[in-house]
């Protein structure tokens, strides 16, 4: 009976919340300590994001001055996500003229 009960309330093919789950890390995620802007509220919204998503940044780590990023939240399949945060990272690249730091690149997805 409690076999019944547990199969009901998970569904076959029922999606598991992503919440809470680094994902697919694929480089350093680092926020200098004087950084000021959204990279640090992205990544933690990123974190928290319960469906496919992705943050994506410039290169950064321990002596990087400055880091342009940008996420997106909840897409479809996790290579939209990546894809969709990639292009708002360029777009922030584009918008401060961020030429020498470097082009932006997926540093987490889930």
């Amino acid at each position: 009976m409690l076999a019944a009960a547990l199969l009901a309330a998970n569904p076959a093919g029922a999606a598991e919340s992503l919440a809470g789950k680094v994902g697919n890390k694929r480089s350093t995620v680092f926020f200098p300590q004087w950084s000021e802007g959204g990279c640090q509220r992205m990544y933690k919204a990123y974190i928290a994001a319960p469906g496919h998503s992705a943050y994506a940044s410039t290169v950064n780590g321990p002596g990087t001055y400055s880091v342009v990023c940008g996420a997106r939240l909840n897409l479809p399949s996790q290579a939209a996500a990546e894809k969709a945060a990639v292009a708002s990272c360029e777009a922030g690249r584009k918008k401060y003229k961020a030429t020498v730091i470097g082009t932006c690149k997926v540093a987490a997805s889930k």
